[in-house]
């Protein structure tokens, strides 16, 4: 509901809000910078409205992220002052409010440049036309502007990930981060009441609650903010600049982060409580002290840039989560299995690995991306051949980054609906055989599926191929403490690729030229995003992760 009480400002001069939705952070932020400059007084507002940084689908997990980074947002303005400003509401009712209540001159805020933001942002930005109010948009979420790139590309979106990479080589490298702006001449007016009005909710003020009691007692704790943000920011930089130093290519090892202390940034990046550019340009510093004049590999910052493209790629297209009128998307007649749906989301498979990483993301809201290709593929175009949407639903209730397009475009990418050759990627990761390259020792395995703790490793990614007394050593009865495999992979895969096959010779029968968002992806570009270990050396570039004949 809009905010009641009294006006708090008195003091001529500029009346700013800044508007956080995104953007979680003081460093680097454009548009707070906008916000402050000329300005006498200064409101950060964030509105609860419903939809705001995806949590019309959040579960738990996201939530408590979530209201972290706004804990540490209000501890950092403490220090200048001030305080976060925190409504609940549709944001059109309460700007029309605090419009008028607080004398306000100036809105700022953060681009959200995916087109479920656009009709909200429209609207307030009409508003502030209609009330005198200077309304200033910044760019900051992305490294470049996707319309900017759209627009380099001839108008239309980039429709393949290496000509995405042209086109920014053109536009050169992204903006460098801003420093922490200058609060020393602005005021933001607090009331004594100020946690009465304005106070940021807890998770039972807003009706959440943990989808499972291991949610509270988490193997790895990821604390939201700012604060954290920047702390695991040093600590990435310094990983990766002993990586420099040894030689050491990240990408092509098993990366660390899939069993130790947590470093990844993704969810820090997808709230804003760090900025991307800040990250690109903390890379390319430490990447250009090793090594002074040579310009960084791509596989340095890959992960960023297919960040931006997949934002890109989105921009205009409000169906781009969905398959039914999207149009980069093929229309590809997947199956609708609830009950195979139910037992992959529950991480009950039956194959280990597949299993481990669905209780971890259902556990700590974060698993790494070699083990999010694994089960969208088992999922998808590898074993169950359940449409990338069903899956997507899962990523966003449960994923601490999950963010409506870098999710969308990820399952896209990897179920073969857009963005590569059409539906040629036959093969598929074979849940037994990338478990073992991924987790040699068996201990991701072991962590999030306690059950098979005891098994021999031998056995510990296809348990039913124990013997019985193997079986009762490890206390985990095959059917009975633990499921046997819902499918046999070797079969699954061989009916999903004769599905890819029929679909391909149907397209073609309709076009020769197929579809012109699919165009090639090399297998060096494969190879980079997925991780596969050793995948440049010698037989193993032909198909590192095929289906293997003796998975089943």
């Amino acid at each position: 509901m809009p905010p009641t009480g009294t006006a708090i400002s008195s003091a001529p001069g500029q009346v700013a809000i800044h508007w956080y939705r995104h953007g979680l952070r003081i460093h680097d932020n454009p548009s707070l910078h906008a916000a402050i400059i000329g300005s006498a007084e200064l409101y950060p507002v964030f509105i609860f409205d419903g939809e705001v940084a995806g949590t019309s689908t959040a579960a738990f997990n996201r939530m408590r992220f979530l209201l972290e980074s706004l804990h540490d947002l209000d501890e950092s303005f403490k220090k200048f002052g001030g305080r976060l400003f925190v409504f609940h509401g549709k944001p059109k009712a309460i700007f029309t409010k605090i419009f008028e209540e607080w004398g306000v001159t100036k809105l700022t805020f953060e681009q959200d440049p995916e087109p479920v933001w656009k009709a909200r942002d429209n609207e307030i930005k009409q508003l502030c036309y209609e009330k005198g109010v200077t309304c200033i948009e910044c760019i900051s979420h992305t490294l470049w502007d996707p319309k900017q790139i759209i627009e380099a590309n001839g108008g239309c979106p980039p429709l393949t990930y290496e000509i995405f990479r042209q086109v920014t080589s053109v536009l050169g490298p992204p903006p460098k981060p801003l420093d922490i702006p200058d609060f020393s001449k602005i005021k933001i007016p607090v009331q004594h009441n100020h946690a009465e009005l304005y106070g940021i909710p807890s998770l039972q003020d807003l009706g959440i609650n943990p989808d499972c009691q291991e949610q509270l007692q988490r193997v790895h704790e990821w604390v939201g903010g700012e604060t954290k943000g920047q702390e695991l920011l040093g600590v990435r930089i310094n990983v990766e600049r002993k990586a420099f130093e040894e030689g050491i290519a990240l990408p092509n090892q098993v990366h660390p982060d899939l069993l130790g202390t947590p470093r990844t940034l993704s969810p820090h990046l997808r709230f804003g409580c760090i900025s991307v550019r800040k990250f690109y340009w903390c890379l390319f510093s430490q990447y250009s002290e090793v090594y002074p004049g040579e310009t960084p590999p791509h596989s340095i910052y890959g992960q960023l840039l297919w960040r931006d493209y997949f934002y890109t790629m989105s921009v205009d297209n409000g169906k781009y989560d969905r398959m039914e009128g999207n149009p980069i998307c093929l229309n590809i007649p997947w199956s609708v299995n609830p009950e195979y749906l139910d037992q992959w989301t529950k991480g009950e498979t039956g194959y280990p690995w597949i299993d481990a990483i669905m209780k971890q993301l259902l556990v700590e809201g974060w698993v790494h991306h070699v083990c999010r290709h694994a089960v969208s593929c088992f999922l998808t175009r590898g074993d169950l051949w359940i449409s990338w949407e069903e899956g997507l639903k899962v990523f966003y209730k449960y994923l601490l980054d999950a963010d409506w397009s870098v999710c969308a475009g990820n399952w896209m990418w990897v179920s073969s609906s857009a963005f590569e050759e059409v539906l040629q990627c036959p093969r598929c990761y074979c849940p037994v055989m990338y478990g073992r390259k991924m987790d040699p020792k068996g201990e991701y395995i072991r962590r999030y599926l306690p059950v098979l703790k005891d098994m021999p490793l031998r056995y510990l990614f296809e348990p039913w191929k124990a013997p019985r007394e193997v079986q009762e050593k490890a206390n985990c009865i095959i059917g009975k403490d633990y499921p046997e495999p819902m499918v046999e992979h070797k079969k699954a895969s061989a009916y999903c690729k004769k599905m890819m096959e029929e679909v391909k010779n149907n397209l073609r029968r309709l076009n020769p030229e197929i579809s012109p968002h699919c165009a090639p992806s090399n297998p060096d570009e494969v190879s980079l995003y997925t991780w596969i270990p050793n995948y440049h050396n010698g037989k193993e570039k032909a198909c590192a992760m095929e289906a293997d004949h003796d998975c089943n």
